[in-house]
């Protein structure tokens, strides 16, 4: 006997549950195979949806946490903004005339001059 016979699936075991299906797919594809597949897909993403959803709300949640105290608190000392009197504003100030002039650093920290 040659090592690998070339007997087919179906005549090793010809009653197995294996063979059955194996034969029945070759008669029909789509309902033994394809409609298992789309529903798996299907199901996967309804299953899904909630985790998604649950995923983006908490999100949401993270930035939106501000009291309403916070709130009442931005708005309270903004100042409007008129577009010509910004212009004006700049215009009055003397562009020409400056100095440079260097921050104070904290103690300790290298304020990138080389001794």
């Amino acid at each position: 006997m040659a090592p690998f016979a070339s007997r087919s699936f179906a005549a090793t075991l010809p009653n197995s549950l294996a063979a059955r299906y194996r034969k029945a797919l070759t008669k029909h594809p789509f309902l033994l195979f394809g409609l298992p597949f789309l529903t798996t897909i299907v199901a996967g993403s309804f299953m899904l949806t909630p985790a998604t959803a649950l995923r983006y709300e908490r999100y949401d949640k993270k930035n939106q946490q501000i009291t309403h105290e916070q709130k009442m608190g931005l708005t309270q000392d903004r100042r409007k903004v008129n577009m010509k009197d910004e212009y004006y504003r700049l215009q009055a100030k003397d562009l020409e005339n400056w100095e440079q002039r260097r921050v104070k650093r904290l103690p300790g920290e290298v304020d990138g001059i080389l001794e």
